[in-house]
């Protein structure tokens, strides 16, 4: 069983830049596709960014673009969404998920695992 655990969350303001993490424990990390998603109070869960299992492709929802970046670390088993120029529309619980498939992918039905979540909050 996979474990994904995020952290680095927090409150910070407009324009300014956050970076959070996703832990991966008990599974094959470097074989999975990884994606971040998040939800903002009243919304459905959201695709943000998806990086494939070897780190060579990614890619982006519109809003996002230019100011997100995905990465990962297959010897640390963990995955990162560096956000800069961040907007007070970008508050939302972020969540890490998992894919056994290798490619990368904005649905949300290939993503097996799912981190708890960690709230970013922008102000204003």
């Amino acid at each position: 069983q996979v474990q994904l655990v995020e952290s680095g969350g927090g409150l910070v303001q407009a324009g300014e830049p956050l970076s959070i993490s996703c832990a991966a424990s008990g599974g094959t990390f470097s074989s999975y596709a990884m994606g971040w998603f998040r939800q903002a109070p009243g919304k459905e869960r959201e695709f943000v960014s998806t990086i494939s299992s070897s780190g060579r492709t990614t890619y982006y929802t519109d809003s996002v673009k230019g100011r997100f970046i995905i990465s990962r670390d297959n010897a640390k088993n963990s995955v990162y969404l560096q956000m800069n120029s961040l907007k007070p529309e970008d508050t939302a619980v972020y969540y890490c998920a998992a894919s056994r498939q290798s490619y990368p992918t904005a649905n949300v039905k290939p993503y097996n695992y799912w981190g708890q979540g960690t709230q970013v909050t922008v102000s204003s």
